[in-house]
């Protein structure tokens, strides 16, 4: 049997153009609210397997900026390149209340496209510790409760997504925050990558990189 050819360094280059690397730059992005300047020319880059915490004072544009990068919202100017599919979990957990927290799962998977099975929704609540209370309406549960199901709600995604995180483990408990740098860990390790705002240690054994943003005021 004859050896498969070898790529030439030309052809890898052209294959590495038509399939680049996943990943996220932020390109002198400005961040607005209404007719407010939040921040101006914000770059940066990350890659598969980083994180990036997003720290800085209150009101300084963090769940802005993760909502800009989620294209929730536009940027006032700049640019943003990325290649990985983006799963945003917001500050507010987005369940309805009168669904079971199975159900919550369900229904946001279906409604992203995702392809979840009911093994594949067991297990993402078992990574959480949710799946003692993913049978009870979702207005009955405590905080901390409601935020286990939102994160769980990640492991449905795409394994080389980009989460982006908003407080992630704003009501979690010790065991809970745990769980949470579990969760981003595998992710991480799998080629995934995150971006947090948070003002708590997340997902320590993962050096990653800060980005800080400036009090506007």
């Amino acid at each position: 049997m004859s050896a498969a050819p070898k790529s030439s360094p030309d052809s890898s280059e052209a294959n590495s153009r038509a399939n680049p690397p996943l990943g996220l730059r932020l390109d002198g992005v400005v961040l607005a609210r209404g007719m407010r300047v939040l921040q101006r020319g914000l770059s940066h880059s990350m890659s598969a397997g980083q994180i990036t915490r997003l720290r800085g004072p209150n009101g300084s544009g963090k769940s802005t900026l993760l909502r800009v990068i989620a294209g929730r919202l536009r940027p006032a100017a700049g640019a943003i390149i990325c290649q990985a599919p983006r799963l945003y979990i917001g500050h507010a957990d987005a369940l309805a209340s009168a669904r079971s927290g199975r159900d919550n799962l369900s229904d946001w998977a279906r409604l992203n496209g995702f392809d979840a099975t009911p093994d594949h929704i067991a297990a993402s609540l078992q990574m959480m510790s949710a799946a003692g209370f993913a049978d009870i309406p979702a207005r009955q549960l405590s905080r901390g409760q409601r935020r286990r199901l939102a994160l769980a709600r990640l492991l449905l995604g795409p394994p080389d997504a980009l989460w982006l995180l908003d407080e992630p483990n704003a009501g979690l408990d010790g065991p809970a925050s745990v769980r949470l740098d579990d969760l981003i860990s595998r992710h991480l390790d799998g080629g995934g990558m995150v971006i947090a705002a948070t003002h708590l240690p997340l997902a320590p054994t993962h050096k990653g990189s800060d980005l800080v943003l400036a009090d506007p005021q």
